[in-house]
């Protein structure tokens, strides 16, 4: 919508630049959907634009849709879906091999606060697009300091 091109991943170093992409991205509950008819897993983020921190622009963040095709299983861990307006922060995603030279594994959505959904893949299928204008941040996310 807003000129971003569509990031494709079809391997785990794929993956991690959606990941990066990613990072600090939040959504509400409602907003995560596994298909498993369609064997899809899609959700929509609102996502900060690290790589206009990058050139020095302004916070801003965009709407973000990310699908994975070939999606096999689903479970959460420390997801509560009784509240569909909760918010969820994304750490990372992280993909797990089932076996060297096996394209299919597990993809894990990591979110703070202990939440986390993992995916069972037949292989990595999976894309992100922006689908909004921007808007300004309240500000960039930060972490604390690791001990």
């Amino acid at each position: 919508m807003n000129g971003t091109p569509t990031l494709a991943a079809e391997d785990a170093e794929d993956l991690e630049i959606i990941s990066a992409r990613l990072q600090d991205a939040v959504a509400r509950v409602k907003d995560l959907a596994w298909l498993p008819n369609a064997h899809r897993f899609a959700a929509l983020f609102n996502r900060f634009k690290w790589e206009d921190v990058q050139r020095k622009r302004a916070d801003l963040r965009v709407r973000s849709g990310l699908v994975f095709e070939n999606v096999l299983s689903a479970k959460s861990h420390n997801i509560f879906y009784g509240n569909q307006e909760a918010v969820l922060s994304l750490l990372a995603i992280r993909f797990s091999p089932r076996a060297a030279e096996d394209p299919g594994g597990t993809v894990e959505l990591v979110f703070s606060g202990g939440g986390a959904l993992r995916l069972g893949v037949e292989c990595i299928h999976a894309s992100l697009a922006d689908v909004s204008g921007e808007w300004a941040a309240r500000g960039q996310p930060s972490h604390p300091e690791a001990i």
